[in-house]
């Protein structure tokens, strides 16, 4: 998807800069709740500092049309193991590829168990980065 789909023209966005400032308004709205919401990593967080970290994006290493939902379940597979399709989309827009690429990892896990992340990004062709994988699985949360 990220290869096959023109960023340039796409006219939805999932950037990290619209959805901190969505998470600003729904924390003052009072529609987070870290217990109900966040993974056990994030927990030890109040959601001020939760914020103040996301407000810290970092440079953007690809724009790709993301998928916005990159989880295990929506990408469907066929009988032999080869992509079908997604479904789920309606958080596509361009995004830096780690948005999906830190949810889909961290995805891997909830649904095989640990073990999954490196094969998925060896598959994908990218070293894991640590620092946009922790901060866009945060901003996941946060955006939840």
């Amino acid at each position: 998807m990220h290869d096959a789909l023109p960023a340039g023209s796409c006219p939805f966005s999932w950037a990290a800069e619209l959805r901190v400032e969505r998470t600003r308004r729904a924390a003052a709205d009072g529609r987070i709740n870290p217990e109900d919401q966040w993974h056990p990593v994030h927990l030890g967080l109040s959601i001020s500092r939760a914020l103040e970290l996301a407000a810290d994006i970092p440079p953007v290493d690809l724009l790709v049309v993301c998928h916005g939902d990159a989880c295990a379940p929506n990408t469907l597979l066929t009988g032999d193991g080869r992509w079908s399709g997604h479904v789920d989309l309606d958080q596509l827009g361009v995004a830096d590829r780690w948005a999906d690429l830190a949810v889909a990892t961290w995805s891997t896990e909830w649904n095989y168990g640990p073990g999954w992340q490196d094969l998925l990004l060896d598959a994908y062709g990218i070293d894991p980065d640590p620092e946009r994988i922790s901060y866009y699985r945060l901003l996941w949360d946060l955006d939840a």
